[in-house]
């Protein structure tokens, strides 16, 4: 077979047929019903392109800059935790991104310590949860400080539901050899994926390294799941704290309305992301693409505004740029390259949007993707949703108050 591929679906094709069972499920896996997982997707088929039949046909610009880091096109790598979909994860991702010259985003339940991630992409930023004491949080601040991201970024855009129409993946606490047995049937379906660690010389590591504090030995992804379960929930101020403590831009992610965009920059944030967590939040809430017009409009000029949620295309790149975006972060389209095709595979999905993303702006009569605007989408009447935006009282006639 043919290592490179031509679209994301073919990606998760070859992901879905090369995964076990479990581990596919985890990557498909949305919250509930998946009304918002398919939402995500759905609306950016509502949205049309007007294009141009003459104008400037040269080299399209596609850079751009987030949070100060300068992109070679509109696209950050979103953090994913655990990336045991191949043996590399996240250094893998890291190496493909710093190749295609975009920014890694490192989860804080990643499988691959931020130092080797930094090594491989130093423009990563790392991804916290409000997870733990504030002096954990503090310490895990410190090292990424200490390793050289460029940046945080908080992600306040999940909650959990226990049930999932499709059931939730069955993954083990640790791979002891009483897990290897239950998984076996599983893990012998797919040779080529046991083949792929074995040649590595390990195991599917479940372990999170960056979540380790106080000198103890790094949790288990379950156990890190639980801290932040079991941690209350932040507030305002302590998003204001967070960026307090890290010397550099803040972005917070899960942003879905208007009045928490105003309090994050009031917060002190450099960057916000239009954000439902790929559909693994509050199952219902709307499409993130959805969202960002009104946000972006609202809050645009004082910080940099991004999104993510439902990106399979170069094409809908273009459309989120389009609505105000200035970048988005892509998440399930590359687990579906590292997958498929390790780090060669995440680079073939990124240069699969580099290539969307230049015919849209060829078919637009573009040359820059910094002049993108509404008017080069059909947008249909009642397509954005503007949540948490002040209603307005209603004008009183002059005869009812005179009467």
């Amino acid at each position: 077979m043919n290592p490179w591929f031509e679209t994301v679906a073919e990606a998760q094709r070859r992901a879905k047929k090369r995964l076990p069972k479990s581990v596919y499920g985890a990557l498909i896996a949305g919250s509930e019903r998946g009304q918002t997982i398919d939402e995500n997707q759905q609306a950016f088929t509502e949205l049309g392109f007007a294009p141009h039949c003459a104008g400037p046909i040269g080299e399209r610009d596609q850079s751009t800059t987030v949070m100060g880091q300068q992109l070679s096109m509109p696209v950050l790598i979103s953090p994913t935790g655990v990336q045991a979909v191949h043996p590399e994860g996240e250094v893998a991702v890291a190496r493909a991104a710093a190749a295609r010259g975009i920014a890694m985003g490192l989860s804080s339940f990643a499988s691959k310590p931020i130092e080797e991630v930094i090594a491989a992409n130093p423009a990563t930023f790392f991804q916290l949860y409000w997870c733990g004491s504030k002096e954990e949080m503090a310490e895990r601040i410190g090292r990424a400080a200490a390793a050289g991201a460029v940046g945080l970024i908080l992600t306040l855009d999940w909650s959990f539901s226990h049930g999932r129409d499709w059931g939730s993946p069955v993954i083990p606490e640790t791979l002891d050899l009483r897990a290897m047995m239950r998984f076996a049937p599983q893990t012998l379906a797919r040779p080529r994926w046991l083949a792929t660690y074995l040649r590595a010389g390990h195991i599917p590591d479940l372990t999170a390294p960056n979540m380790a504090v106080g000198g103890k030995a790094a949790p288990g992804f379950f156990g890190a799941y639980g801290e932040w379960m079991g941690t209350p929930a932040p507030d305002w101020d302590d998003v204001r704290w967070i960026c307090e403590q890290w010397d550099g831009p803040v972005m917070l992610k899960g942003i879905m309305r208007v009045d928490d965009a105003h309090r994050a920059v009031d917060a002190g944030v450099a960057a916000i992301s239009v954000s439902n967590h790929g559909g693994n939040n509050l199952d219902g809430t709307p499409a993130a693409i959805r969202a960002l017009p009104v946000i972006a409009e609202a809050v645009g000029s004082q910080v940099d505004v991004v999104m993510d949620g439902g990106i399979r295309r170069g094409s809908d790149v273009v459309k989120a740029v389009a609505l105000g975006a200035r970048a988005v972060m892509l998440g399930r389209a590359y687990l579906w390259g590292l997958a498929a095709n390790g780090q060669a595979g995440v680079e073939n999905v990124l240069d699969i949007m580099r290539g969307g993303i230049d015919s849209a702006l060829l078919g637009l009569r573009k040359t820059s993707v910094a002049e993108l605007d509404r008017s080069d989408l059909v947008v249909p009447d009642g397509f954005e949703r503007a949540l948490g935006v002040p209603v307005r009282p209603q004008a009183v006639p002059d005869q009812m108050v005179a009467g």
